[in-house]
């Protein structure tokens, strides 16, 4: 592991491998240990850095600072910092929602974008969000985040042979600050890129999971907003089909890079 001092913080990253970038961005609550499958595979032909977004594993942990467009200054100053010109963005949930606003700000250091079982408008998912919003927030106040971080990964591997990924997520997601993640949640779900959608260009494919949060309905509308996205999905796979279907993933993500 190794740390850059960005924006007044410190982000702790691993790099790994030679070649195009790839630059892996986590999911809320989690860590660039959400990758643990991409990054043997990818590395063999790829450069792949994975990172832990701010507030979130060894990465700082500042007070009030947080937001998604926060987030994207910290990954375009990271890449200034390592000299990287242009990467693949490859983002999980919330680490979709940092890359899509990557994409729309400083569209020049995308190669291409990859966005996993996420959304470019947090702030406007309808009911769906509305309700997560509500139900999240009160569940955080009420009974804290060790209960918390038990059902959301209970709800991600459900199944009794998903037992060990179960733990290991667990794990992961208890151990967040509660500031961080709480305003790292809160930001997260008043965000959205609105009209900015539609005018990126970048070679992108969504890969969403059938049994995701958001059915596939959802993603194929904002897909079809996009001037150059493709939609894939994987099967017999909830939330987290990097962890729970990483063989499939590979696959379809790496299909989508050797096409380009």
């Amino acid at each position: 592991m190794s740390k850059i001092h960005v924006n007044n913080i410190e982000l702790d990253y691993e790099d790994h491998g030679d070649g195009k970038v790839l630059l892996m961005l986590h999911g809320l609550g989690s860590t660039k240990k959400d990758w643990d499958s991409q990054v043997p595979f990818f590395s063999k032909r790829y450069r792949v850095i994975t990172l832990d977004l701010r507030g979130h594993g060894s990465s700082s942990k500042p007070a009030d600072a947080y937001g998604v467009e926060l987030m994207t200054e910290d990954v375009k100053a990271f890449l200034d910092q390592l000299k990287i010109k242009k990467a693949t963005l490859i983002g999980f949930s919330m680490g979709g929602a940092v890359a899509f606003q990557m994409t729309a700000s400083y569209p020049k250091y995308v190669d291409n974008l990859v966005i996993v079982n996420s959304g470019p408008d947090f702030n406007a998912m309808g009911s769906i969000g509305e309700e997560l919003l509500k139900n999240r927030t009160e569940f955080l106040e009420t009974k804290g985040l060790k209960p918390l971080a038990k059902e959301i990964s209970f709800n991600m591997f459900p199944e009794d042979h998903q037992l060990d990924l179960r733990n290991a997520f667990e794990a992961r997601c208890k151990d967040n600050d509660y500031n961080a993640y709480y305003k790292s949640f809160v930001t997260l779900m008043n965000w959205g890129l609105g009209h900015e959608l539609e005018n990126i260009k970048a070679r992108t494919l969504v890969i969403g999971s059938d049994m995701d949060y958001t059915p596939v309905a959802f993603k194929q509308a904002y897909v079809n907003r996009m001037p150059n996205a493709k939609l894939t999905i994987i099967e017999n796979s909830r939330h987290g089909v990097i962890i729970d279907q990483p063989d499939a993933f590979n696959v379809a993500l790496e299909k989508f890079l050797e096409d380009e």
